[in-house]
């Protein structure tokens, strides 16, 4: 088994690039720590021939939703603080235009852009992650791009 340390330099950058797609750039770096935070804890029992980019993937979705309600239940702040860069990539540029179309779309396709397009997951993962049908999946990444398309710059996501 690989040391831990090789999993989180590995797919760290894409782990993170699923979390600011999930809950956007203020709560990204949150949830990547709680992903690995968890996953440490369940690795030495995870089987040798597991798929470790689907079984991060899953745990960061259950992180997001976590975040997600808990920011439900806690007050907004007044004022935000300026998202900075990672020091574990982000996907392409720093862009406030692409997070804000991402924060529109329904949590569902989502999720399915994210899973698919930014970790790279086939449509039978995602669909195991979200739960649901593996045509679900397909139809809600799908859905998500083209609602991107239409409302995220023009020829942006070409």
């Amino acid at each position: 088994m690989r040391p831990f340390e090789q999993i989180v330099d590995e797919y760290g950058p894409m782990v993170l690039r699923v979390c600011r797609a999930v809950v956007g750039p203020t709560d990204a770096e949150d949830a990547w720590s709680e992903t690995f935070l968890s996953a440490l804890r369940a690795y030495p029992e995870l089987p040798a021939d597991a798929n470790v980019e689907a079984w991060l993937v899953t745990i960061a979705h259950r992180r997001a939703v976590d975040l997600a309600r808990a920011r439900a239940r806690r007050a907004d702040p007044v004022a935000e603080p300026p998202d900075r860069p990672s020091r574990h990539g982000q996907p392409g540029r720093s862009d406030p235009d692409l997070w804000r179309a991402l924060a529109r779309l329904p949590d569902k396709q989502r999720a399915a852009v994210a899973y698919h397009y930014l970790a790279g997951l086939p449509h039978k993962e995602v669909a195991r992650i979200t739960g649901g049908s593996t045509d679900a999946a397909r139809r809600a990444a799908a859905d998500g791009i083209k609602t991107l398309r239409a409302i995220y710059p023009e020829g942006a996501l070409t």
